[in-house]
């Protein structure tokens, strides 16, 4: 249904736009709760919005809330292969989305196919943009070949935007080496509220006893949680102190088989690692209230939102140096080589042995997180939408100038 001019003059503007959300391959967790918090953050009529169309999945469409403007379209292809899910989404959704009358497309992925104009695309994906990264996975390997296709069809998709959003200044940098983008705009995710919550039902600092150590990530080649475990086991056989390892997420593949080696040699007993599988974001906000230290370990990421929730919930943090992490936390953590147990110890053992360094990272991170809103990134991302579209219509139609 194309809304009619006499519909956009009721809501009190000169233009309300009609907007497209392709998310039908919104798969991760950070890519969900974004999806959720741009439409569940602030009322979008004020922000010259009258209609949203959403194309997803009925597991993804279920969890969002509705709204009197928000048109849910369960998308049965979803559910098919790669190749019904991409033959749909360039051949089938440019055709609905003009019938319903769509100004802009905001792709939610920059793996879309959908060649709909004017668009707005989201990078939300690093991995086949970092050179080192890719390295870890063997020429000719599934996993190599599905990164370089990837790869290409990411740059295409963000070439062809009308507009881009990254999650940060870091990932801007990096895939704008592989080729001049548009016009590019930084919109970090948001935090929500219960994380910041935490801080006032977390765990003082244990004076005696054992000191919980937790990282939430799934196991991939880039997480290095072997080297964690290692770490932890330097520490405990250096100082005597009673550190326990809490790895959440789970994974599998050949991450998860390292992963499983670590601890087979380092903690054969089971006396200080403990790894739990995948579990919701909901029950995150429980595991840090009963941690001491985060721990995160990662060097290829966009934006971490489990590292934002644990700045949200003002735990002492030691972190990677690569990647956005450095950006994110500025100097609210210690930070370490990733890929070195020796770096891991010595940046935990630092914020176990300083009160002060540890007092001052916690409550520096806390300050850090609150500038990370669903709100700001509600604001920015739909004004964004609604520019594309304003300025496409105004530059077909010569008397718009």
């Amino acid at each position: 249904m194309i809304v009619p001019s006499s519909t956009r003059m009721a809501f009190g503007l000169a233009s309300a736009i009609v907007v497209g959300i392709d998310a039908t391959r919104n798969r991760s967790g950070g890519a969900v709760a974004h999806l959720r918090g741009i439409l569940g953050a602030i009322d979008l009529v004020p922000c010259g919005i009258s209609q949203v169309h959403l194309w997803s999945y009925d597991e993804l469409l279920q969890t969002i809330k509705s709204q009197p403007w928000l048109i849910k379209h369960p998308v049965a292809a979803s559910h098919g292969s790669i190749l019904q899910q991409l033959t749909w989404q360039y051949f089938r959704l440019p055709t609905i989305a003009k019938q319903l009358g769509v100004e802009v497309m905001f792709n939610t992925s920059a793996g879309s196919v959908c060649p709909f104009q004017p668009s707005v695309t989201l990078s939300q994906d690093m991995l086949s943009f970092e050179s080192g990264e890719m390295q870890r996975f063997p020429w000719f390997s599934r996993d190599r070949l599905r990164l370089e296709v990837l790869k290409h069809v990411q740059l295409h998709r963000l070439q062809k935007s009308s507009r881009v959003l990254f999650l940060t200044e870091y990932a801007r940098q990096v895939i704008g080496q592989f080729g001049s983008l548009p016009k590019s705009v930084v919109v970090p995710h948001g935090i929500n509220q219960c994380f910041f919550d935490v801080s006032v039902d977390r765990r003082s600092w244990p004076m005696t006893g054992p000191i919980h150590c937790l990282y939430v990530s799934n196991a991939a080649l880039y997480k290095h949680q072997w080297h964690v475990v290692a770490a932890i086991s330097q520490l405990r056989s250096k100082t005597g102190l009673d550190l326990r390892l809490r790895l959440v997420g789970g994974g599998e593949g050949s991450a998860m088989e390292r992963l499983t080696l670590a601890v087979n040699e380092h903690d054969p007993e089971g006396n200080f690692v403990e790894i739990e599988q995948f579990i919701p974001n909901i029950a995150i906000a429980k595991e840090l209230t009963q941690a001491d230290l985060f721990i995160y370990a990662s060097s290829c990421e966009n934006l971490p939102v489990t590292l934002l929730e644990a700045m949200a919930a003002g735990l002492p943090i030691a972190s990677s140096n690569r990647g956005p992490m450095p950006e994110v936390l500025g100097d609210a953590a210690t930070f370490f080589d990733p890929e070195s147990p020796i770096a891991i110890a010595s940046a935990v053992i630092s914020i176990i042995n300083d009160q002060v360094l540890r007092e001052r990272i916690r409550m520096d991170a806390q300050h850090r997180a609150r500038a990370f809103t669903w709100e700001r990134c509600a604001k920015l991302t739909w004004q964004v939408l609604f520019d594309t579209a304003i300025n496409t219509a105004n530059s077909n139609n010569p008397s718009h100038h």
